[in-house]
């Protein structure tokens, strides 16, 4: 039994999906191998940020991506928060961003 994406909105899905084709191409294929073989794919594809909180990393041509996301019960991705990367260092809003979403769908 494979692992199952969801997403905490359609904003969040919909800002994914604005990025280039470059970022979306990478993106599905590593949504498939999540999909396939868990969340942690390991550096320099995916980042374990603590407590169950992952940064995919997605880059492509045209820049970088960081798209967060959570491990829930019962073998489930919930894509979190999605932003353009422009600094060397996560921004700590983005990241208090995805960690706040991260409690919401852990509580319900």
């Amino acid at each position: 039994m494979g692992w199952n994406i969801e997403y905490y909105n359609d904003k969040v899905f919909n800002k994914i999906f604005s990025y280039s084709d470059t970022m979306i191409a990478r993106y599905y294929k590593y949504a498939e191998l999540m999909e396939q073989h868990g969340p942690n794919l390991g550096m320099p594809h995916s980042k374990a940020m603590g407590k169950s909180l992952y940064e995919l990393r997605v880059s492509g041509g045209d820049g970088k991506s960081r798209i967060f996301y959570c491990v829930l019960k019962e073998k489930k991705i919930t894509i979190l928060h999605s932003f353009i990367k422009k600094t060397q260092k996560t921004p700590k809003k983005e990241l208090n961003i995805a960690r706040k979403r991260q409690k919401e769908v852990e509580n319900v």
